[in-house]
């Protein structure tokens, strides 16, 4: 159909002519009501938009020479962050000289890696800002 004629058969309808694929041969075109349209995508986006889950990041705080007991209750609250699907940022804060032996800070992050393998993935290795040293674990 010519697109003259196209637009005047649209225009008797009350419609536009929108074209849809550009890169056919020849290009195709529907009649649409563009108000109406506009409205449906609209509607679809907020929809979308209402039933995402957004991805907080949780923060765990620990020492170097953290006590057993207390290094599973922070286990503990990272494993519950991660099944709710949030990013846990382990940070260890080390204190005066505290700093001269960084590779406890190492060991104690390597084995948080190691007690979350199976459920989260490490999505920033160990590094030292300052005085603390981070690592941030995503869920698998």
């Amino acid at each position: 159909m010519y697109t003259n004629e196209a637009i005047e058969q649209a225009a008797a309808a009350g419609l536009n002519l929108v074209e849809v694929s550009p890169n056919a041969n020849p290009p195709v075109c529907k009649f649409l009501d563009v108000g109406k349209h506009r409205y449906e995508a609209q509607k679809k986006a907020n929809l979308a938009r209402k039933t995402q889950k957004t991805q907080d990041i949780k923060e765990v705080k620990m020492r170097p020479n953290i006590d057993v007991h207390d290094y599973d209750v922070k286990m503990r609250n990272v494993n519950k962050f991660i099944d709710n699907g949030d990013k846990v940022k382990v940070t260890l804060r080390f204190r005066g000289r505290e700093m001269a032996h960084q590779n406890l800070g190492m060991d104690l992050l390597n084995r948080v890696r190691d007690d979350m393998e199976e459920t989260a993935k490490v999505e920033a290795f160990p590094r030292l800002e300052g005085r603390q040293m981070l690592m941030v674990l995503a869920p698998k």
